[in-house]
Parts: structure tokens; C-alpha cells; sequence
């Protein structure tokens, strides 16, 4: 058995948001998985967010668009817990603040995050990454030593077969192009059973092919898991999102579906360059 690889982003179960665990019973009574409230974060006397409202829906599928700088990378990091707002309340669900809570508890809780590029451990096999993914609190070899239940084992072949990976179960995942990387670790995320999940530019670097897959992929996951997109190809995200809402200077700016944003005179202002 090779040796995990790890990159720059960080190293071990935490580098790519192993150990997470969803906690049953999410209190979504009054139907929102995500609210934020009067969100403000500032850097150095830069205002990342200003006043920030958002609200997630259970089962929906949320494409965030907006230029550079717009703050949708800092709304991320606050959803969950790398970084603390200055100001405003953030939960998930009714009932858990998110600003009480650690990264791992946040995980633990059911939102997984994915970044832009890709980060799988390349030396181990397709399979061996879903398989750490899915088995929480223990060490990398303690994961690959202990025996899967029948149930977890069919848990990883229907989210290999989802995401058109079975083929390659046992290929290391160094030898995948960069478009199946990107869909292993979307499995890494499934596998654990999020509630909300968070994209970040999950299209970038795919063919037409793989792009058009994952819309595909991500209509299928609404309702079932509610998604969080941020996308700057606006024909995917016409393609995937009933809801688009627009960040400009850490605010929102616009919200509606993506051909009534683009109609709006401030968003041609500060986001189309029109």
C-alpha cells in the first residue's frame, strides 16, 4: 500500500474534510437549511462582507455569482467556521450557530465544502478515498484496516456508480484526469451524507462533456441535499439554478432566476461591465 499524498491545502483527514459525520435530526420546521443574518467581516479595514443576508432553503440548489472581491469566498469561510464575523447571526437550520461552532463541529453537523481545485489522496486507490471519507474518527490506516460493513460497501458503489466512477475503483486516483478528480471528491463529500453542500466553481478546468455531467449530477443531488454554487460560467449555472443571487462588494445585490439578474440595471452596472 502506498502512502497518502497530501498538497499544499493541508494534510491528513482535515485537509479534505475527512471525519465529518452528519448529525440526525437537522430542525428545518420552518423549511430554510442555512440563514445570515447581518453578516459583516473586515480585514485590515476592508469590509469583505457588509451586512450580508442569505437564506437557503432545504433542497434547493443556489448558484452565487459575482465578480472578484465580491466576498463569495469569505461568506464560505464563514458558513464554515474558518473565519468569525465581526457581526450578524449565521445557522444552520433553526437551531445550530454556526458562529459557536469549530470547523469540525460544523462538518460533523452535515455541510461539506468543496474548493476549487481538487484534493484527493492521489497514491490510494478511487475506492480507498471513499472509503476514508466514510469512516469518521479514525486515522487514515486505521480506516483502510478496518473492515467495511456491507452496508457502508454499498453506500460507496451506488455513489461510484452516481458519479460514473465504478470503472475506475481501483485506479489511484493520481492517474484521473481533472475532471474526475473533481467528481471524487464531490463523492468524498456524498458518501458522508451532507445536508448542505457547498461548490466552489466545481466546473472550472472540465470538458463540455464533464461540464454538462454535472449539471446533470447537481439536479439530480437538489432536493435530496440542498447546494450552495459558486460559478462564474454563467451557461452552467443557467443550466442548473432556479435561484441565482448576486454578491457585489459583500452584499447582496440582486436575487432571482439568472435571466431576471441579468436584466437588472446594477448588476449590468457592476457585474457585466455593460
Amino acid at each position: 500500500m502506498l502512502e497518502p499524498i497530501f498538497d499544499q491545502v493541508g494534510s491528513g483527514r482535515e485537509a479534505i474534510g475527512l471525519g465529518r459525520r452528519r448529525e440526525a435530526g437537522l430542525d428545518t420546521r420552518h423549511g430554510t437549511v442555512l440563514s445570515l443574518e447581518g453578516i459583516s467581516v473586515s480585514f485590515d479595514g476592508f469590509k469583505a462582507l457588509n451586512d450580508l443576508n442569505l437564506y437557503i432553503g432545504v433542497g434547493e440548489l443556489r448558484c452565487i455569482i459575482g465578480p472578484n472581491g465580491a466576498g463569495k469566498t469569505t461568506m464560505m469561510d464563514v458558513i464554515t467556521g474558518k473565519t468569525r464575523p465581526d457581526s450578524g447571526s449565521a445557522y444552520f437550520g433553526d437551531t445550530l450557530d454556526l458562529t459557536r461552532m469549530s470547523e469540525y463541529q460544523i462538518a460533523q453537523a452535515g455541510i461539506g465544502r468543496k474548493f476549487q481545485k481538487p484534493t484527493v489522496f492521489e497514491a490510494l486507490t478511487v475506492f480507498e478515498n471513499l472509503e476514508l471519507a466514510l469512516k469518521a474518527d479514525k486515522s487514515v490506516w486505521a480506516s483502510l484496516a478496518a473492515r467495511l460493513s456491507g452496508e457502508q460497501r454499498q453506500r460507496i458503489d451506488e455513489v461510484l456508480t452516481t458519479l460514473r466512477l465504478l470503472p475506475l475503483a481501483q485506479r489511484p486516483a493520481g492517474l484521473l484526469s481533472h475532471g474526475q478528480k473533481q467528481f471524487l471528491e464531490i463523492g468524498m463529500l456524498l458518501v458522508q451524507e451532507p445536508q448542505l453542500l457547498l461548490l466552489d466553481e466545481p466546473v472550472a478546468g472540465m470538458t463540455d462533456a464533464e461540464t454538462e455531467f454535472t449539471a446533470e449530477l447537481f439536479r439530480s443531488l437538489a432536493g435530496r441535499h440542498s447546494l450552495m454554487v459558486v460559478e462564474h460560467d454563467m451557461g452552467f449555472v443557467g443550466s442548473i439554478a432556479d435561484h441565482v443571487t448576486v454578491l457585489h462588494q459583500g452584499s447582496v445585490l440582486a436575487e432571482g432566476s439568472l435571466a431576471q439578474v441579468q436584466e437588472d440595471e446594477r448588476v449590468v452596472e457592476v457585474y457585466l461591465g455593460r
